[in-house]
């Protein structure tokens, strides 16, 4: 009898009386696993963050333990026993999985709508308004500098880049920041298309634009080594994620190297999305996400997408101020990082006020300059705060 006991005493059931805050925690994940799969938000990340969140809630596992990476360090004399996502996180915590992740999604970018329209740069770059807005209202609401720049970076609209950024200043952060990130990425549709109505005329949404000229293979060649030689002179900050951003890229347009390009695309992609979705979703515990901060924190995510996508709109017509050949301001929104949807996005709009006003690749060019422009916003505030 005494033994049985003791079983039931072991058992997650009678643990769960510790902290029965888990339930709630439980109960996070069951929704989030829901909006992934019946709503289709943003799954391929949001499925794995919402079920590690569910193994690191589930008492007794001991999957993860928060106490072993206290501080921003990893405390290996801790006399434990180490879970598997304890062992997965260091993926993340090295910085190993978002960089990764970009050299697939260099792999599966095309930058000839960039190259073909140099203008364009300026829109990604504008998007980022809504990173240093939030930054500073963050700081306002009692936040740290590193927490701050780790909640700005929501506005990028990049999950990896918002996980890397995160794992470096504020670790303690990147379970509800994560969650806000991929949130709003799926809600992209949802959150841009009033801001882009709001912000322009009837006019300005029927501008047609010119077709882009043709580019050469050669400068598609050339473009992923020059952007990686000047952003990382320029910010060093970042050369880990724009360097294996365009790493990809390059096996991608060199024609070269088709096996390394399929592989960073497809396989490399999907495993590494794994893992960084089950340990991101495991630093989620009761104890970090159920706070005020998390509150905040997602509300400010939501001022981050707004002012982004503000930002890129209203740069577009100041410019429009001073060129020929008038650019469509709904492209500025897609200079938010979130690729493709954010152009798709732009293009919906503009059939939507102008039927047959095709803007999807003129919106790429912003698109794309956007994953450039977030990961250079990275580098600076992580040379500002953080460990370069």
């Amino acid at each position: 009898m005494e033994t049985v006991l003791n079983f039931l005493k072991q058992t997650g059931f009678s643990l769960i009386g510790d902290d029965p805050r888990v339930l709630i925690m439980m109960l996070i994940s069951f929704v989030l696993m829901y909006l992934a799969i019946k709503k289709q938000f943003e799954p391929l990340l949001l499925l794995p963050i919402a079920f590690g969140m569910l193994l690191t809630n589930l008492p007794g596992a001991g999957l993860y333990h928060t106490e072993f990476f206290t501080g921003g360090h990893v405390h290996w004399d801790q006399q434990a026993n180490f879970g598997l996502i304890d062992y997965l996180y260091l993926g993340v915590k090295l910085g190993i999985y978002p960089s990764l992740i970009f050299m697939g999604v260099g792999a599966m970018t095309d930058f000839g709508p960039l190259i073909a329209n140099p203008k364009s740069l300026l829109l990604g770059a504008a998007a980022q308004l809504g990173i240093f807005v939030v930054f500073a209202c963050a700081r306002l609401l009692g936040f740290t500098p590193a927490e701050a720049g780790s909640i700005g970076i929501i506005g990028g609209a990049d999950g990896p880049t918002a996980i890397y950024v995160t794992t470096k200043l504020a670790p303690d952060l990147l379970g509800p920041i994560a969650v806000a990130a991929y949130s709003y990425m799926a809600l992209v549709p949802v959150i841009q298309p009033p801001i882009m109505k709001m912000l322009t005329t009837q006019e300005e949404r029927e501008i047609t634009m010119k077709q882009l000229r043709p580019v050469k293979k050669v400068e598609k060649i050339i473009f992923p080594i020059v952007v990686t030689v000047f952003v990382s002179l320029l910010v060093p900050s970042a050369a880990p994620l724009v360097g294996c951003l365009m790493f990809g890229n390059l096996l991608k347009e060199s024609g070269v190297a088709t096996r390394l390009e399929k592989t960073a695309q497809n396989e490399l992609m999907n495993i590494v999305t794994i893992f960084l979705g089950l340990s991101v979703g495991a630093t989620a515990t009761a104890e970090v996400f159920l706070s005020l901060k998390t509150i905040e924190i997602i509300l400010m995510g939501v001022f981050a997408f707004g002012f982004g996508t503000g930002g890129g709109v209203l740069l577009a017509k100041f410019m429009n101020l001073f060129l020929k050949d008038k650019i469509n301001p709904l492209i500025g929104s897609a200079g938010v990082s979130a690729v493709p949807m954010a152009a798709r996005v732009s293009n919906t709009q503009g059939q939507k006020y102008k039927p047959g006003n095709f803007l999807l690749m003129h919106a790429m060019g912003p698109n794309v300059a956007g994953v450039i422009g977030s990961a250079i916003a990275a580098g600076v505030l992580l040379a500002l705060f953080g460990m370069a």
